[in-house]
């Protein structure tokens, strides 16, 4: 073995600066990585040029990519017309809600690079967490690391496992099949989740529920949870017939029930309708209102009240409508008005569900309530009519409604440009950080996104921690440290049993993909533990095979770009990767050596 140089010491002290900075975490981690990034130049561990080669890596490239892909997507609500049906199964319990989307989200990372499904997936985890009330720290980290976990079911599923046929190729050892690990896989991913649902409570920080509505009269929160939810309706064929007109304006006084949507023969969809429309026969209601409310009119009016929404399912999905407040600011022009005189269904189709006033709340009748100063309205609307309304400016908003502008008419746009980049990828096999900068650049191009919104989408603190430690990786393979680490810890166990071996061979590339790169791991590694198990007459396949999975094993440091990227929106700490990915990590490598004795035999 060569012996150890000055420059193979100033390495691994340079890795054990990094890895006491991450636990003590006296600076951010992304600083960490510049850190890194400046001196190891300085120390001529690397060169300037290898210093911030990280900016132009096909990962860091392929990240910034895909998290506008990503953001385009959710834009145009995509993800959360496949996050809707998993929601639907899962309920409103945490459990459910983290195997549901766990499961999702490492089935779609077997055929395609985990980053892109964390990524993806990013923007509708956060509303989910949001509507359920589940702090955002209970939901990244398991179904994170179920992307990881996910790449090991295939051979195509993560970069470790593509390269792997190519290392043994010089061996001429027989090269593994697409769905060879499935059974492996599939084995880590339901043991990861299974950990975080029986243990879940012990090594997930606790977190808390980030509130859109805080600022809010408490009086006007607690008018809208008494206004109910949305519900749909049909009058019978005979509604007109032998009665006084029936006006918007009726119903609400009567049953305390606000008319949002209408249909007017013969199919005129019609969004806030006007107080005095009249409800007609043998057409659907869209209604917001208390459920025993909602109830009592369809049995005094005869109407149909249905089981779901249909006709008006998309125009109340939180992607193109929702409900927000809005105050008479002093000097307000609309104070001494009323909202009669304001005409707000005719101007921005949109409909004042409550008026809010010196703590008492009304529901009826509150067009002819002259406005002052400091009421509060309840209104219901399109986030584009919304919008509108705001930049009129004569009514202040409390409730922020910027991120909640949705395109959903751009959905086939972006979802063309995903299926672009993912032929690219699959059938024309170019490489993946060119083909998945085609889709986001398509789909600025095609307006899915602005170019603005394209750069606020990327967390560019993720951007940074990845490519400053790259030269990190660089300097560890190019000054012989990683060859050496990696000959010192293989000498030092001798001849031992194949399954002990194939067990140290998954500690080592454990240890190995927490500082340097996996691929970097994976290339170091893998003629050494070949020639390893020769020595030691073990299958030289599945030493390989251990490395190839083991490179996935990578929970204990925010270093693997699916936990760096969730470490900022999960506000996780250096310390909540260690306490669950050490758990997740043991695991990992106890299930591993065992499906590959149940499976392949030793």
């Amino acid at each position: 073995m060569e012996p150890l140089t000055t420059e193979m010491i100033l390495v691994m002290m340079m890795i054990g600066v990094a890895i006491f900075l991450f636990i003590a975490e006296w600076i951010r981690v992304d600083v960490v990585a510049i850190l890194m990034m400046v001196a190891l130049p300085l120390l001529h561990l690397v060169t300037p040029k290898e210093a911030f080669v990280g900016f132009s890596s096909n990962a860091v490239i392929s990240i910034i990519a895909v998290i506008i892909i990503g953001a385009g997507l959710d834009k145009t609500g995509l993800i959360n017309r496949l996050v809707r049906p998993v929601l639907r199964v899962a309920g409103r319990s945490e459990s459910r809600v983290v195997i549901a989307i766990s499961l999702t989200v490492a089935g779609i990372s077997s055929f395609m690079q985990n980053i892109g499904a964390a990524a993806l997936f990013l923007p509708a985890i956060q509303r989910v967490s949001k509507m359920l009330k589940i702090p955002l720290s209970r939901l990244l980290m398991p179904i994170g690391f179920s992307a990881i976990l996910g790449g090991t079911i295939t051979l195509v599923g993560c970069s470790p496992l593509i390269l792997l046929n190519d290392l043994l190729e010089p061996f001429h050892l027989k090269p593994f099949h697409l769905f060879d690990v499935t059974p492996i896989g599939l084995a880590l991913v339901a043991s990861g989740i299974a950990c975080f649902i029986l243990f879940g409570r012990f090594i997930l920080p606790k977190g808390s529920v980030e509130s859109e509505e805080e600022g809010g009269p408490s009086g006007l929160r607690n008018a809208l949870e008494e206004l109910g939810a949305p519900f749909e309706l049909h009058t019978p064929s005979d509604f007109t017939h032998y009665r006084e007109p029936v006006l918007v304006e009726d119903l609400k006084r009567r049953y305390l029930v606000n008319v949002v949507g209408i249909i007017e023969p013969p199919d005129f969809k019609l969004l806030s309708p006007r107080p005095e429309t009249e409800v007609r026969s043998d057409i659907d209601l869209l209604v917001y209102g208390r459920e025993k409310d909602v109830q009592r009119m369809a049995e005094e009016e005869g109407m149909t009240l249905k089981d779901e929404l249909e006709i008006f399912k998309e125009d109340v999905s939180d992607t193109t409508s929702g409900t927000v407040e809005a105050v008479v600011a002093p000097r307000s022009p609309v104070a001494g008005k009323t909202l009669n005189q304001l005409n707000l269904q005719d101007r921005f189709r949109v409909t004042p569900l409550a008026l809010y006033r010196h703590g008492e709340t009304y529901r009826a009748e509150i067009g002819d309530l002259i406005l002052n100063v400091g009421d509060a309205i309840l209104i219901q609307g399109s986030w584009r009519r919304l919008k509108l309304l705001q930049e009129e400016r004569t009514l202040l908003f409390t409730t922020p409604i910027d991120v909640e502008l949705m395109r959903p008419e751009k959905a086939l746009w972006a979802g063309l440009w995903l299926g672009v980049a993912l032929t690219m990828i699959m059938v024309f096999k170019l490489q993946l950080s060119v083909s998945l900068m085609t889709g986001a650049l398509g789909m600025v191009i095609t307006r899915v996104l602005s170019i603005d919104e394209a750069y606020s989408a990327v967390d560019w603190r993720t951007i940074f921690l990845l490519a400053g430690l790259i030269p990190l990786g660089i300097a560890t393979e190019k000054t012989g440290t990683a060859a050496w680490i990696a000959h010192a810890v293989l000498n030092a166990i001798g001849t031992v049993q194949p399954i002990v071996l194939l067990t140290v061979i998954g500690i080592l590339s454990t240890i190995f993909t927490l500082v340097i790169s996996n691929v970097g791991a994976t290339v170091l590694l893998v003629p050494l533990v070949v020639n390893m198990a020769i020595a030691a007459d073990a299958d030289p396949r599945m030493a390989a095979l251990v490395v190839g999975l083991a490179t996935s094993n990578s929970f204990m440091l925010p270093t693997h770009q699916v936990n760096a990227l969730y470490m900022g929106p999960g506000r996780y700490r250096s310390v909540d990767f260690m306490k669950a990915g050490l758990v997740i990590s043991v695991v990992f490598i106890v299930v591993m050596i065992g499906m590959i004795y149940l499976v392949y035999g030793l």
